[in-house]
């Protein structure tokens, strides 16, 4: 608190200065100001200038000078501010002498005009040539272009931006940044065509303002002060030409600067090494010595000056010039052509957990031209899981592989291969989610996500094929649901120490004395991330990780044993369980096991404690015969079941039937809240079990 009460004052300070700023100006517009002041301002408008010229010259980059059209606006304000100041004083006091306006506008107007007014006029005029016609007009067009150009860039780049993250090439952080970066370049290029048009408008104005004071003082002198005819004109042509030069320095120089601002190209140097390392090769310079050479051979042409130029410029062509900055891809390449030998550990580690590999037909999925449909389909598929899961999943990389075939995509997770197939992507998958009266003319596939029929068909029948019961889908989006699909099922693959790590730090933000109790006084990370990976394995989401971990901290006491521990937590997550499968009100459908059959299970448990296939494979195939029996007809109905037994044989019949039965979760009696109602829909070995034992008899 006494950092902050301190540093309120300067912040203060600081944040008056603008609006106190804005206020001189207003005031030197309509405050009339002695000369003394008038000179101060005006050094002070010089000053400015050169500031920002340096500045200018001394970035890397544009962005570097962010404030640059902020503070081009203000000078131009202050100089037009000035520019009334003086008018002022030279209409009223001109006819006092030439340093009744200061003394700062009667040295430069004695300075240039010196004896000759009418050379004064000319220097004038060629100077507002050189800044409006020239520096000021290129400027302009340039931020005009680099504007246009940036904006027109700029989803493009955005999207390189995502896909550079979902191909796991930058952290979520560096993709931030970037957008941040890519956003702050069009604004400034934006708002640097904007300024540009106060730079020109300021130099018309100091013509208008210049003919203003000749005018003016010629009449006020004639008229007013019964000055002669040739005195008004000494008098106020030295003053006129003196406010208009003090006037269009700094407006010359803020123009040289917003011209280096915006054709500044590279970020690698400042202006003065980029042009010194670019210019200072010795290939250009032998030529110039030679012509410049030949051209002092010329008659009457001075050979002292000429010599000189020329033997300079051999000098540049045969020194030692020093080499051109590398980049770091350059750089690199460089390394790896010098010692081909060296290997490193990036030569040989991947640390993307999941990876889709694609051969180079599917090449224009990820392609910027095309708006890299998968890699936006890859980046929602981790956002949805991501919320459904309750983790933030890791990247996907994306990469072309030529050891696939054309069409091919191939997904690994930890380096392992969980699904490959094909796609084309100039067609559409025509998916048959039920019966199809009349099908439609195209390739013969399955869907890869869930082993439907389907057919590759030309997007122009794609009308035909809807209207046919078909369900179309684009070839990006049957790789994302592939993707997801997949992910889904190997969550509790993808969850690492890291992760869990995260979502501990997140829980202690929001419950700081239940974090405190579960981890590391209560349970080690590593515990709590196995038993988390189980939930995630038979396909429960961790989102609530607070009700996980108050559950954890009432058994936690009892075991270490994270298998233990996940089958003891379940019947505190039972109402969230049954209420995915049954809704909010509805019974839970559920088939269970006739109890001779449960029996002898429990029983191979119970003389198998601990191993991972307690069961013998005659049992097995007893129980899959039985379960095909009682789920044959229920697979292919709309409604979701659930398979129901004791406690101590939930987890061996959920792996014993998984690989049948992805989708069927097994729950536990107390699994079940009371307040919850049962429908039974079928007992596992009731009535199939009899009459196959009396045909093998």
């Amino acid at each position: 608190m006494a950092g902050l009460l301190l540093s309120s004052p300067r912040l203060s300070a600081r944040a008056s200065l603008v609006p106190l700023a804005v206020l001189v100006l207003l005031g030197l517009m309509v405050v009339p100001l002695p000369a003394l002041l008038l000179d101060i301002f005006f050094i002070a408008s010089i000053a400015v200038a050169l500031i920002v010229l340096m500045v200018a010259v001394n970035i890397r980059q544009p962005l570097d000078f962010s404030a640059f059209p902020t503070v081009l606006l203000y000078a131009t304000l202050l100089r037009l501010a000035l520019n009334v100041a003086s008018t002022r004083v030279v209409l009223v006091h001109g006819h006092e002498g030439t340093a009744a306006a200061g003394h700062v506008i009667e040295a430069f107007g004695s300075f240039i005009v010196g004896g000759d007014f009418i050379v004064g006029l000319f220097v004038f005029a060629v100077l507002m040539i050189i800044n409006l016609v020239v520096i000021t007009k290129g400027a302009g067009r340039v931020s005009e272009v680099a504007a246009r150009f940036t904006l027109d860039a700029l989803p493009g780049k955005q999207m390189a931006i995502d896909a550079d993250l979902n191909a796991g090439q930058i952290t979520a952080d560096e993709a931030r940044a970037r957008r941040l970066e890519v956003t702050t370049e069009a604004d400034f290029h934006g708002a640097m065509d904007g300024a540009s048009k106060f730079v020109k408008g300021d130099a018309i104005a100091g013509v208008l303002i210049l003919a203003i004071n000749i005018v003016g003082g010629l009449i006020l002198g004639t008229v007013s002060h019964d000055m002669a005819i040739g005195d008004a004109a000494r008098t106020y042509l030295l003053l006129a030409v003196g406010d208009g030069l003090i006037a269009q320095v700094p407006a010359l120089l803020l123009s040289i600067a917003a011209a280096m601002v915006v054709t500044r190209v590279g970020k690698q140097d400042d202006l003065a090494g980029q042009v010194g390392t670019q210019i200072g090769r010795a290939a250009p310079w032998l030529p110039v010595g030679i012509i410049l050479g030949l051209i002092g051979l010329l008659p009457g042409m001075p050979i002292m000056v000429v010599a000189p130029a020329a033997g300079l410029a051999l000098w540049m062509a045969f020194r030692k010039a020093p080499p051109l900055p590398e980049t770091a891809e350059a750089a690199a390449a460089a390394e790896t052509a010098a010692d081909t030998s060296r290997i490193d550990w990036a030569d040989v580690a991947d640390t993307a957990p999941a990876s889709l590999e694609i051969g180079f037909g599917l090449v224009p999925l990820v392609e910027d031209a095309r708006g890299a449909p998968l890699m936006a389909r890859i980046t929602s598929v981790r956002r949805q899981l991501s919320k459904q899961l309750g983790f933030v999943l890791p990247q996907v990389r994306v990469r072309d592989d030529l050891a696939l075939s054309p069409f091919q995509y191939r997904i690994t997770l930890a380096g392992v291969v969980v699904g490959e197939d094909e796609v084309f992507p100039d067609d559409l998958l025509a998916i048959a989610a039920g019966p199809i009266a009349t099908p439609v003319p195209g390739r013969e596939a399955s869907d890869p996500a869930f082993g439907l029929p389907a057919r590759w068909i030309d997007p122009a029948e794609a009308d035909l094929a809807e209207a046919a019961g078909y369900t179309v889908v684009d070839p990006a989006a049957v790789i994302g649901t592939h993707l997801n699909e997949l992910l889904q099922a190997h969550a509790h693959r993808l969850l690492g120490q890291d992760e869990v790590q995260a979502m501990l730090d997140t829980l202690a933000d929001t419950a700081p004395a239940l974090a405190a109790a579960l981890t590391p006084k209560l349970l080690p990370a590593s515990v709590v991330s196995q038993v988390l990976a189980r939930l995630l394995e038979e396909g429960i989401t961790i989102r609530d990780l607070r009700s996980i971990a108050s559950a954890l901290v009432v058994v936690g006491p009892r075991s270490q044993d994270p298998a233990e521990l996940a089958e003891l937590i379940r019947p505190a997550l039972g109402a969230g369980l049954v209420q995915a499968l049954a809704g909010v009100k509805g019974a839970l459908a559920a088939v269970a096991i006739d109890p001779g059959l449960e029996n002898l299970l429990v029983q191979a448990v119970r003389a198998n404690p601990g191993a991972a296939h307690p069961f013998d494979p005659a049992l097995v195939t007893r129980v899959a015969e039985a379960v095909a029996a009682a789920t044959n007809g229920l697979l292919a109905g709309p409604r979701r079941f659930a398979i129901v037994t004791v406690p101590q044989l939930r987890r061996p019949l959920w792996q014993l039937l998984h690989a049948r039965l992805p989708r069927v979760p097994v729950f536990a009696f107390p699994d079940i809240p009371d307040d919850r109602d049962v429908e039974v829909l079928a007992v596992i070995g009731a009535a199939p079990a009899p009459t196959q034992q009396a045909g093998d008899a």
